[in-house]
C-alpha cells in the first residue's frame, strides 16, 4: 500500500512510497483503511525532534477511516464502522485512567515504540504516535478507534482526532473557563482556531486572538474571536479590555519559550495560563519565586486538551451536529497523499495553514 515515511529525524520531506504494509490485527487490535487526514504541526515537530518519534516510520496522528478487521478480543468494534483515531488510547485500567486522567495513560503509548506495526520494504517500522495516519491503512489497538456515525464526513471526524480535541479540551477540561470571562489565545493555527472555537462555546466575553501573520486575523475573527492583533499590539489592546489588569485565561498554543512567557505576563493576578503549545526541550521559560508568589497565577499544562477520547469524540460530535463547532470551516485545503510535502512546506511557511490541510485517500 501507499504511506509516507520519514527515512530519518531531521528529514524535512517524507518518502512516498508503495511498499509499506501493516502487520496483522493483534488480539486486541483493529485494522483501518483510513479516508481522510489531517497535517498537523506537531507532524513536523516530530520530522525535526521537538517530540519523539521512530525513524524510518510512517507520519500522521490525525485521522478517521472505517474498520476493515478486528482481533480475536474486540467485541466493540465490528468491520464497516466509521472512527476517529486516538493516538493516546486509554487502557482504562491504569492508575492514571482510573484517577480520571486517561489522556496521561502510558500504556498504549509505550508499546507504540516498541511494537512496530508496519513494514516498510520488508522491515519493521512504527507509526507516530502508535498511529501513522499518512496511510492507506493502519493497525492500531481499539481503544485508539473510537467509533462516530456513519453520516459524519470523514473529513470532519478525522479533525475531532487531534485539533479539536486538544483546543476545544484545552477550554473545557483543562481551564475550565467561566461564562463572562477573558481570554487570550496566543497561536492562531489549527488547534488555535479550535481554541478560540471553544472559548466562545465557553461562553467567554472577550476574546482575544494574538497571532504576528496578520493574515490569521480574519479566521480568527470568523471562528469567534471579538478582537485581533499581533504580539506588539497585544498590550494595547489587553489595556482595552481588561483595563490593564490582564486575561482571566491566556491559552498559549504555539510551544515557544517566549510565547508561554507572553502568556503569563498576559494573565491577570490570580488568573489562568494554560500551555497547550508543544514545545522542544530546548525551550526553557524562566520565572522568578517573588512573582510566582505574589500574583498566584496558575499555570497550567495541556496534554491532548486532558480529554478521554471515548467521551470527548462524542461530545465533539453532539456540538457539531448542535452547529456550535463548526468543523468543515476548518477545512482550508484538501490535498493527496502524494502531496504531502506540499502540505507540510505549507504548514512551516510563514502564514502557515490558516486552519487545517486534509489528506483525502478516495
Amino acid at each position: 500500500m501507499k504511506a509516507a515515511v520519514l527515512k530519518q529525524i531531521g528529514d524535512d520531506k517524507l518518502d512516498v512510497r508503495t511498499d509499506v504494509a501493516t502487520t496483522a490485527p493483534g488480539p486486541d487490535e483493529v485494522r483501518v483503511r483510513i479516508k481522510a487526514a489531517g497535517v498537523c504541526h506537531s507532524d513536523v515537530s516530530a520530522m525535526n525532534g521537538a517530540l519523539p518519534a521512530l525513524a524510518p516510520g510512517v507520519m500522521g496522528h490525525e485521522g478517521a477511516g472505517e474498520v476493515l478487521e478486528v482481533g480475536s478480543q474486540v467485541t466493540e468494534l465490528a468491520p464497516g464502522d466509521h472512527v476517529v483515531l486516538s493516538f493516546v488510547p486509554p487502557c482504562g485500567r491504569c492508575a492514571y485512567c482510573l484517577g480520571g486522567q486517561p489522556n496521561l495513560c502510558e500504556v498504549h503509548t509505550v508499546a507504540a515504540f516498541v511494537s512496530p506495526r508496519f513494514e516498510i520494504g520488508g522491515e519493521p517500522a512504527f507509526g507516530f504516535g502508535g498511529c501513522g495516519a499518512f496511510a492507506e491503512e493502519v493497525v492500531l489497538p481499539s481503544a485508539g478507534a473510537n467509533r462516530v456515525d456513519a453520516d459524519i464526513p470523514f473529513e470532519v471526524a478525522a479533525l475531532i482526532g487531534c485539533g479539536v480535541l486538544t483546543g476545544v479540551g484545552a477550554v473545557l477540561n483543562t481551564a475550565r473557563v467561566e461564562p463572562g470571562s477573558t481570554v487570550v489565545v496566543i497561536g492562531c493555527g489549527g488547534v488555535g482556531i479550535s481554541v478560540i472555537q471553544g472559548a466562545r462555546l465557553a461562553g467567554a466575553a472577550q476574546l482575544v486572538a494574538v497571532d504576528p501573520v496578520t493574515e490569521k486575523h480574519a479566521a480568527a475573527k470568523q471562528f469567534g474571536a471579538t478582537h485581533a492583533t499581533t504580539p506588539d499590539g497585544l498590550a494595547e489592546v489587553q489595556n482595552a479590555v481588561t483595563g490593564g489588569r490582564g486575561f482571566d485565561y491566556a491559552i498559549e498554543v504555539v510551544g515557544s519559550a517566549a510565547t508561554i512567557r507572553a502568556a503569563y505576563d498576559a494573565t491577570r493576578r490570580g488568573g489562568t495560563a494554560v500551555i497547550v503549545g508543544a514545545g522542544g526541550p530546548e525551550q526553557k521559560v524562566e520565572f522568578n519565586a517573588q512573582e510566582l508568589f505574589i500574583n498566584e497565577k496558575k499555570i497550567l499544562p495541556s496534554f491532548y486538551g486532558s480529554a478521554d477520547p471515548r467521551r470527548d469524540t462524542a461530545r465533539m460530535v453532539n456540538l457539531w451536529r448542535a452547529g456550535r463547532l463548526d468543523l468543515e470551516g476548518m477545512i482550508s485545503r484538501r490535498i493527496r497523499l502524494d502531496d504531502i510535502n506540499e502540505g507540510l512546506a505549507a504548514l512551516k511557511s510563514p502564514s502557515g495553514a490558516l486552519v487545517r490541510q486534509i489528506v483525502t485517500f478516495d
